[in-house]
């Protein structure tokens, strides 16, 4: 994930919701945002 730019990490959940892919997966991509201090809008889709 260290990889990722800030840009295409929140790209890629924002898709990853859409696609409404694993869970688990999403899960992984929301901790790395929240790790990197950064914000999204469709954080609430986690619940």
């Amino acid at each position: 994930m260290v990889e990722l730019s800030d840009e295409m990490l929140l790209d890629s959940y924002h898709r990853a919701i859409e696609l409404q892919l694993e869970h688990d997966f999403i899960a992984l991509l929301l901790v790395e945002i929240r790790k990197r201090n950064l914000h999204s809008p469709v954080h609430a889709v986690l619940h």
